[in-house]
């Protein structure tokens, strides 16, 4: 499955993805220009400070499969691509209920005024995947801007697998630094008899 990998370790908190998802989201997709829409872009990826100096978490949708979103929304506002497997709002059709909000495991869904027509009404916001991209080829907006790979692109288990090897490889990097403690010679004579013993012509 095709999925944005979060790394929170390498993130640090720039905020790139939320400008850059904000952007992709308006009507113009202009940097110098979204920011005078009215009602002002939306992101779709929500960066929390850590609890550490120089370190935060990249927050954003994960679509689920099952989406509990997708299971309680009355309208049937929330629904599957099902090419890129992306769980999408359809703001035609959203009551701004908050079902979704209420169920969703990582809190990524909000409410906001967006222009569909005569007037701004509040819908459910939340992240799409750049789905527009994703039919054009292109990777999503915020992966594109991410310059320290907290945020990447594509098979989520190639991710988890190189994961497994840092992991392995750290271990055992960490157990090689280590010193093996020098055997007592009362330990070494119990070990060189028990060699022996059983062997013809060893110790009885």
């Amino acid at each position: 499955m095709l999925t944005v990998f979060v790394d929170p370790q390498r993130c640090i908190g720039c905020m790139q993805c939320e400008f850059a998802c904000a952007v992709e989201h308006s009507h113009t997709r202009d940097p110098a220009a979204a920011f005078h829409e009215i009602p002002v872009p939306r992101k779709r990826v929500h960066i929390q400070a850590g609890l550490r100096p120089n370190t935060a978490f990249p927050n954003q949708c994960r679509h689920c499969d099952p989406a509990p979103c997708q299971q309680v929304c009355p309208t049937g506002a929330i629904f599957r691509d099902a090419v890129h497997d992306a769980v999408l709002v359809d703001t035609s059709r959203c009551i701004a209920c908050a079902m979704c909000a209420m169920v969703c495991p990582f809190d990524v869904i909000t409410y906001h005024a967006l222009t569909d027509g005569a007037s701004p009404r509040a819908v459910a916001v939340k992240c799409d995947a750049c789905i527009d991209r994703l039919r054009a080829g292109r990777t999503p907006a915020c992966v594109e801007v991410c310059k320290v790979e907290a945020l990447r692109f594509g098979e989520v288990n190639e991710f988890v697998a190189a994961g497994q090897r840092r992991e392995t490889a750290a271990v055992f990097a960490a157990t090689s630094a280590v010193p093996t403690p020098a055997v007592p010679d009362s330990i070494g004579a119990w070990r060189a008899l028990g060699a022996t013993v059983g062997h013809p012509g060893g110790a009885r």
